[in-house]
């Protein structure tokens, strides 16, 4: 999962939609509006802060301990739409540098909160607890001896947390003057980001902008969804946030894979599939030095790929200093998934046996008729080999 947590731990999260800040989409002056964005951050610091009140948590123990620690997750949406109508190919050194500046503009302005509201309301309780100072403590952060802490003193949870976590410790090399007063006032909350997959609100709140910090899935392709009263899943048409957008601001006709130049879409519009496992890698790697929970990444890998270069991603995932890595490899023999492109479907034959014991091959985009209702051959084949027929 994204967000690591203590026992009865919450997650409390919410993500900012990162395209409303381009200006000038696709134009020769595309530009991304970094004042309006830290003002959003900060309006939005305080609105995390205050669900903290209002949890509506189950169990006493949950109470006790988000009010303890008052954290939150704060994140983005929209990056992949964002760097295509800033006109840069995500996975590239200038995606790459983009990424990094969005999550460190983030953590800089919700930290500044942080302390605005620690100075108004108080810090988060634990920040005001005292701490022994331990062996492990010192072995751990080897700092603290050269600062004169010995085992047995107590130490201000606000300065172990400003002083001496690894990642406040980065926020320090770009902002001394932050971290100083945080440890002398403490913060009002001890977590602040965490880059959720915000698959349900990047589509039904921002219009199919791209997940999280991840790229558009592909720009045309189908969906598999739910409908009361169908005994399989729909598919339904989608048109990915930066593709509509281009539609309606530069060319009516563009459409991906196109080679005909009224149609072809420009070099910097790709999707999952397009991009090496390096690349999905480095733009995690340049997140998540100024995230201070983890981030839901995958990186895609092609069907027919070999067992040691998967495992190289892995082993470069490691060096990069990521938390986590995950991989998607398509296989529809498993299980064909909520996102589905033609050309998938199209090259995908799915074994249909009849009750007489004949078999029906058909591919994975064909309309069948089964049992008085159309389905797709790939949904039908999904709802029969999982069990969930007719159960919607």
């Amino acid at each position: 999962g994204e967000q690591p947590l203590p026992p009865y731990g919450s997650c409390l999260l919410g993500s900012v939609n990162l395209t409303p800040f381009v200006r000038d989409a696709f134009g020769p002056k595309a530009r991304f509006d970094w004042d309006e964005y830290r003002e959003v951050v900060r309006v939005f610091t305080r609105m995390l802060d205050n669900v903290v009140e209002i949890n509506g948590l189950p169990l006493p123990q949950q109470r006790d301990e988000i009010l303890r620690k008052r954290r939150h997750g704060m994140g983005f949406l929209g990056l992949g739409s964002t760097l295509t109508m800033l006109k840069q190919r995500y996975g590239s050194q200038d995606a790459c540098r983009f990424t990094e500046d969005i999550a460190r503009e983030m953590a800089i302005a919700g930290w500044e909160v942080a302390l605005q509201l620690a100075e108004e309301k108080g810090p988060a309780p634990i920040l005001a607890e005292d701490f022994t100072v331990s062996g492990a403590m010192l072995r751990q952060r080897p700092e603290m001896a050269r600062d004169g802490y010995k085992i047995g003193d107590t130490v201000p949870g606000r300065v172990l947390h400003a002083k001496y976590s690894r990642y406040m410790q980065r926020i320090a090399e770009v902002r001394p003057d932050l971290t100083e007063k945080l440890a002398q006032v403490g913060a009002r909350f001890t977590h602040h980001s965490s880059i959720a997959p915000t698959g349900t609100i990047s589509l039904s709140l921002a219009n199919n902008a791209s997940n999280g910090i991840e790229p558009s899935f592909a720009h045309h392709y189908s969906r598999n969804v739910i409908r009361e009263g169908r005994k399989s899943k729909e598919k339904i048409e989608v048109f990915s946030f930066e593709l509509l957008a281009y539609r309606a601001l530069i060319n009516a006709e563009a459409m991906p894979r196109s080679d005909d130049p009224k149609s072809k879409l420009p070099d910097y519009f790709v999707a999952a599939d397009d991009i090496s496992p390096k690349e999905h890698v480095d733009i995690q790697a340049a997140a998540q030095k100024w995230v201070d929970s983890s981030i839901s990444k995958t990186a895609n890998v092609p069907t027919e790929y070999p067992y040691e270069d998967f495992k190289d991603i892995y082993r470069y995932a490691h060096q990069q200093g990521l938390k986590g890595c995950t991989t998607f490899r398509f296989n529809p023999a498993a299980f064909q998934g909520v996102l589905v492109k033609d050309s998938d479907l199209e090259s995908t034959l799915y074994r249909f046996e009849l009750e007489d014991g004949s078999v029906v091959e058909v591919k994975g985009n064909e309309e069948v008729e089964y049992d008085g209702e159309m389905h797709t051959a790939a949904n039908l084949f999904d709802a029969l080999k999982e069990g969930y027929y007719g159960k919607f």
